[in-house]
């Protein structure tokens, strides 16, 4: 079996956005809270911790595969929280309390920053070579043979820094990373070395979560310049014939008021979040976009399930307003808000949702 496609073919693509729900009902589906828990009592080891988490990554990949999805995560499953899991990784950069993410029930631990935060090992290039193997191993049904690719997600640098502090050293000097601009440029060095790690092991689609950025747009101007070093990363890769796509997603806020500026800014696939706001259809089909788009019709944090005509219906209208015809078909954001089996009843919606298009 292929696991990469064609990233220029058009059409309606099936996607995930990136987390999948870690445990579920049944036993088999909470080994990795019993693993927790017993290396929490110091009966196991992380060893077994990581054998559970990769148990839940091939079980995460196996149900997007069994809903029909092209386009494929890890689920996210090793990640504790959005922020301090890549932050974690860098030198000079420790870990504090708990704080909320966005309006979500879920937290993430704050990074503060001691120095230049640097990459030292893989962030996620480890966990992509991994669920890439895992996919390798499962049967492709006939349908998605040549379709299938796993997709790496990174928290991106506008969005880690807006969330991270910066710990003054105390000895009277000034500290260079009490400016926002400076811990967003710092962090986007380090992930731009890793989309060129993730582009020399095959990764033909690495997506960036920007989801701060539509919330706080008075920080355009520092958010663009980190976007560059991405984009130079991404270039420099092409140079050496390993050229990936990068895909900019937002989400938890309405990108209506930005959309014009996201479409203009320049990495390959916007990836937008239709739940805030019923009138952005309307602004996509009118205003149209110059580059493929990451339609979250589907609702990632709420339980009911729409109704898939009625999404496909905007679709209709949507599709044709988009450069080249080629569009991402995905849940708003990640599904880990939603007990499991809603999560694979959104994952299942998304087929039904593009049987139902017409255009």
């Amino acid at each position: 079996m292929s696991s990469s496609h064609d990233p220029t073919r058009p059409g309606l693509h099936l996607a995930n956005t990136g987390s999948y729900p870690r445990i579920g009902d049944g036993p088999e589906l909470q080994i990795l809270r019993r693993a927790t828990a017993s290396l929490d009592r110091g009966e196991r080891n992380t060893a077994d911790l990581l054998d559970a988490e990769d148990e839940m990554i091939r079980r995460a990949i196996a149900d997007q595969l069994k809903a029909g999805l092209e386009v494929i995560t890890d689920g996210q499953i090793r990640w504790y929280d959005p922020i301090s899991h890549l932050a974690s990784k860098l030198a000079n950069v420790k870990i504090a309390g708990l704080q909320r993410y966005f309006d979500t029930n879920f937290y993430f631990r704050q990074p503060v920053i001691t120095g230049t935060p640097k990459r030292s090992d893989a962030l996620v290039a480890k966990d992509f070579s991994f669920a890439r193997n895992a996919l390798g191993h499962l049967p492709t049904p006939k349908n998605l043979a040549g379709k299938l690719s796993i997709k790496p997600v990174l928290t991106g640098p506008y969005t880690l820094a807006k969330f991270s502090l910066s710990a003054h050293t105390g000895n009277g000097s000034v500290d260079p990373f009490s400016s926002l601009e400076a811990r967003t440029l710092a962090y986007a060095e380090a992930l731009a070395a890793e989309i060129v790690a993730l582009a020399q092991i095959g990764a033909s689609l690495i997506q960036i979560d920007e989801p701060a950025i539509v919330k706080y747009p008075e920080d355009w101007q520092i958010f663009e310049k980190a976007i560059a070093k991405l984009t130079a990363a991404r270039d420099k890769s092409a140079a050496e014939g390993s050229r990936p796509e990068l895909a900019l997603y937002v989400y938890f806020h309405d990108p209506a008021p930005l959309y014009e500026k996201l479409i203009a800014v320049p990495v390959d696939i916007i990836g937008l979040d239709f739940t805030y706001n019923p009138k952005l259809a309307d602004l996509v089909a009118s205003a149209g976009s110059p580059k493929p788009l990451g339609l979250g019709l589907v609702d990632g944090r709420n339980t009911r399930l729409e109704d898939a005509g009625e999404v496909a219906r905007q679709i209709d209208r949507l599709l044709p307003k988009i450069q080249g015809g080629r569009a991402y078909l995905n849940p708003s954001c990640g599904l880990e808000y939603l007990p499991r089996d809603r999560a694979f009843a959104k994952l299942e919606l998304l087929a039904k949702i593009r049987a139902a298009v017409v255009a």
